[in-house]
């Protein structure tokens, strides 16, 4: 093909887009069909409402519309682009360390809620009460074998014990060992016991109920025991299976000996209550 013809064909393809942009660009110029609008909004003075609204489209060159529409496919490409950044960077505010994170502070926090709770658990046991469990039948009725209680070791800090309560106190010949026994006889009192099982203190006939049975052995206390100014006299509830004050293993009871006093049966459940 000579030149000439490669020329007239080169002309005719641009022709062919000019003519194809051109219809384009017509197309996004033409106004659009716009329905009639009811005359709820007065019109200007200056307007005649019989006169036609007269539209003016400005038609862009064939070199003006290509630039607009490559440019604007450049502003959407880069937007399209930036979007998962700026999730990336909401996702970084949202879930910082510094929110999430356990600090030092919390740390430091943690650990001093441990340390109170532990100081407030060893003073609780120690000086203001511990949970005790009754084993064997020597407080029968009152209290059964297996039954646990609350043993209050605040109260005799601040007063001494009554008569009638019911103590606390360690085994002198096994560590980790207690009795619990009901005090019958104070300091200074004077404690016996005769063949008929009668108690008597300081002369007088022991006005009581707790016993389960009328004693059958008297023990020591068949001769009157007097009590020293820190000594204590108890028994057992269950009076003939019981060692108590009566007998050599446990004798009189020493003031600073006595742990605290049994407050409150904590199970079974069916039968907590006050001691």
């Amino acid at each position: 093909m000579n030149e000439q013809g490669e020329r007239e064909q080169t002309e005719g393809l641009d022709d062919l887009l000019d003519e194809i942009l051109q219809k384009n660009m017509e197309n996004e110029v033409r106004p659009k069909f716009r329905e009639p609008v009811i005359d709820e909004i007065p019109l200007p003075e200056d307007i005649n409402e019989d006169e036609d609204e007269e539209i003016v489209a400005i038609k862009p060159t064939p070199e003006e519309y290509l630039d607009k529409v490559f440019s604007e496919s450049e502003e959407e490409a880069a937007e399209a682009s930036e979007k998962p950044e700026d999730m990336r960077v909401i996702e970084m505010e949202s879930g910082s360390e510094g929110e999430t994170g356990i600090t030092k502070k919390d740390i430091l926090s943690m650990l001093g809620y441990v340390v109170i709770v532990f100081l407030l658990t060893f003073v609780i046991v120690h000086y203001v009460g511990q949970r005790t469990r009754v084993s064997g039948s020597s407080m029968e009725n009152t209290l059964s074998n297996g039954d646990n209680l609350i043993v209050d070791k605040l109260s005799y800090r601040f007063s001494d014990p009554e008569r009638f309560d019911v103590i606390i106190f360690p085994y002198q010949y096994e560590e980790d060992t207690y009795y619990i026994k009901r005090i019958i006889g104070l300091p200074h009192e004077t404690i016996q016991i005769t063949l008929d099982g009668t108690i008597y203190v300081d002369g007088e006939i022991l006005d009581e109920d707790y016993g389960l049975e009328t004693i059958v052995d008297p023990g020591m206390a068949i001769d009157p025991i007097v009590l020293g100014d820190d000594e204590y006299f108890v028994l057992g509830d269950n009076r003939n299976n019981s060692s108590d004050s009566r007998f050599s293993g446990v004798g009189k009871v020493k003031r600073e000996d006595i742990i605290g006093r049994a407050w409150i049966r904590i199970y079974p459940f069916n039968k907590i209550r006050k001691l």
